[in-house]
């Protein structure tokens, strides 16, 4: 696993390219980017820091983090307001039958074209395992998940994978994971949702195929639109590399 490093820093916000295999933000003791970047700012663990979103651990990219209360009341606005934009990029392996117990409203076996189109479900935690579930709308507790998705002129040799895009309007656990899954359309490394494997080993330690790859906002103090493109990971395919 690599270290994280900062991509921009600046009116109290600070973006950081999270490596995979590492948390965003975790108990005492535990590594995370937000241990990392109090080291690197000199705070310990009474000095403000402010998390306003994450990534899931095995998934690398840009996250924002607030150096200051007033750019974290900023940012949580925006996010609040969706006004902030994040783009992803994942490598996804189709295969005709949906993730085992999900269900869409879309055929399994398609993939979305280079013209966006939204994916809409209605998300559920799982209350005893750290996983999602797409459910009906008036099922309790569940929450609605939407996604625009257009698929990049880019697939591997074999034909076997193809390259999505995915620009989430909400944020739920596991969204695009699991939407994409319950399509048909699992995210490579992604064994949870029926993903194929990605290198050997332990699999909670391995990367999956998805990088948040850009994100815009606007800056706390000029309102200035600021765009932050993360650089993909070494283990990323070259075929999936867009221009």
């Amino acid at each position: 696993m690599t270290i994280p490093r900062i991509l921009r820093e600046g009116s109290g916000v600070v973006a950081v390219l999270k490596p995979f295999g590492l948390a965003t933000q975790a108990p005492p003791g535990i590594e995370s980017v937000e241990r990392w970047l109090r080291g690197r700012l000199g705070r310990d663990a009474t000095g403000y820091l402010g998390v306003p979103h994450r990534l899931d651990r095995a998934v690398s990219g840009v996250v924002l983090m607030a150096a200051t209360p007033r750019a974290a009341r900023k940012l949580s606005r925006q996010f609040e307001r969706r006004e902030i934009v994040k783009t992803y990029l994942a490598v996804v392996a189709p295969t005709a039958d949906a993730a085992a117990g999900a269900h869409a409203a879309e055929p399994a076996e398609a993939v979305p074209a280079a013209v966006a189109v939204v994916w809409r479900d209605f998300l559920r935690k799982n209350p005893e395992q750290a996983r999602s579930e797409i459910v009906e709308p008036e099922s309790p507790h569940s929450r609605e998940a939407v996604t625009q998705v257009s698929c990049i002129d880019r697939r591997s040799d074999d034909g076997g994978t193809r390259l999505l895009h995915f620009v989430p309007l909400t944020g739920r656990m596991h969204q695009l994971r699991l939407q994409a899954a319950s399509r048909g359309l699992p995210i490579v490394g992604d064994e949870l949702y029926g993903g194929p494997p990605l290198g050997e080993g332990d699999a909670r330690e391995r990367p999956i195929l998805l990088h948040a790859w850009r994100i815009a906002y606007a800056d706390p103090d000029t309102g200035e639109r600021v765009t932050i493109d993360a650089p993909l990971p070494d283990h990323w395919p070259e075929w999936a590399r867009p221009d």
